[in-house]
């Protein structure tokens, strides 16, 4: 079972290990509008755990994302956990 938290509050929500991590951080107060990778609505900063997460997807790497920087909707968990801020 992998955990997204929040950096600022210490709030985590659990999720299985290779599942997106949207829903979480919904749940965590995360903003997403269109859901696709287009708007950069999602954009996260990743404070740790970052190995613990997919590969950058065409969406991130064409709005300039890196592995500290991500878009929640584009997010697949591995395992462990991520600390993220929004």
């Amino acid at each position: 079972m992998a955990k997204i938290i929040d950096a600022k509050t210490n709030e985590e929500v659990k999720i299985s290990d290779g599942d997106e991590i949207r829903e979480a951080c919904e749940k965590l107060g995360v903003a997403f509008s269109c859901r696709d990778g287009i708007c950069g609505t999602c954009m996260t900063d990743v404070v740790s755990g970052e190995e613990n997460l997919s590969e950058l997807t065409k969406q991130e790497k064409y709005l300039e994302r890196d592995l500290k920087h991500r878009l929640a909707c584009q997010c697949r968990i591995k395992k462990g956990n991520v600390v993220i801020e929004f």
